[in-house]
């Protein structure tokens, strides 16, 4: 599709691109501490703005995270940025390709997954496009049987919310901030939906610092997520290339960052500054590849598909006592 693959830095003066907590290292000739490099979008985008229409990068993400089933700390994501596409052409193209992997690879568009082992019930997944599409606060009001206040920007709704979550008993660990309160009960509620490729779409601005806001959905981004098995596999959106709007998004993250919010992002001034050369209108898209390759191989330890995966030591005179 004329996409040029390029590579970006992974030690970055900021850790942005991404809602991370990044791992920090240090850089002796310079004195100066560094981020490993949470999403390389940052990046990307400004190879838009240089003039490269279609890019990505294939390449590894460091986030400083707990390790379980889907989670390793150092991971791998393809992420392609596409000038003069939206969130729609986006959406398309991720049913295309995906289903087209999945086909290529196993020979059909539906799959048997063993999400809790090999010696367990396995489920079937269908890859066949189209695939399902829920608008995220709509289904969210819908499953719930509540009406959100808006906007959701207000001490309203940051109260209905922090009280919703607690009387269901979500726990959500601090700060409560509503952008954490508001994802946990999407997982509540609508992620429990996402057995077949879904599409949860139409993120709150308050949770999408980095997409551009609604063309007819005031308060909302032109944004999705992926999810399969229950497990997001790809997020994608609408870039924001408003400089003004982006400089006030990151300042917002600040705010949560202040407030204790170790994965909100930073103010990147280099990335606003690069904005104002102007961004062509672009649809932006990453993808766990790891966790591709979990589906494809029937595997339900992301462990099992990584090669030198992340393991705690051995602790000799432990093992020794419970021998």
């Amino acid at each position: 599709m004329g996409f040029l693959e390029v590579e970006t830095p992974m030690m970055n003066m900021q850790a942005g691109g991404a809602t991370a907590k990044p791992f920090i290292t240090h850089h002796n000739d310079l004195n100066l501490d560094l981020f490993m490099r949470i999403a390389p979008e940052l990046y990307l985008k400004q190879l838009v703005i240089g003039g490269l229409d279609r890019v990505y990068e294939i390449g590894r993400q460091f986030r400083n995270e707990s390790i379980d089933l889907t989670h390793n700390p150092e991971f791998t994501t393809c992420e392609f940025y596409m000038a003069y596409a939206d969130v729609y052409d986006i959406m398309t193209l991720t049913e295309e390709m995906i289903s087209g992997i999945v086909k290529d690879v196993t020979g059909g568009y539906k799959i048997t997954y063993h999400p809790q082992g090999p010696d367990t019930e396995g489920v079937e997944i269908d890859f066949t496009p189209p695939w399902k599409r829920y608008s995220m606060i709509e289904e969210l009001e819908n499953q719930g049987g509540f009406k959100l206040p808006m906007p959701l920007e207000s001490q309203e709704c940051y109260d209905f919310l922090k009280a919703k979550c607690q009387q269901l008993g979500i726990g959500c660990t601090p700060p409560l901030t509503a952008p954490r309160l508001l994802d946990k009960l999407v997982g509540h509620f609508v992620e429990p939906l996402c057995l077949n490729p879904s599409f949860i779409c139409d993120h709150p601005a308050i949770c999408s610092p980095l997409a551009k806001y609604h063309r007819s959905k005031p308060g909302l981004c032109e944004r999705f997520e992926l999810f399969v098995n229950y497990t997001e596999l790809a997020n994608a959106y609408t870039e924001l290339n408003n400089p003004i709007v982006q400089r006030e998004r990151f300042m917002q993250q600040a705010k949560d960052k202040s407030k204790g919010d170790e994965e909100a992002q930073c103010l990147d001034e280099d990335f606003c500054v690069a904005l104002e050369h102007g961004l062509p209108p672009t649809g932006g898209w990453g993808l766990g590849v790891d966790r591709l390759a979990m589906f494809l191989t029937d595997s339900n330890n992301i462990k099992e598909v990584l090669l030198f995966p992340a393991m705690k030591p051995i602790d000799e005179n432990k093992a020794g006592d419970e021998e």
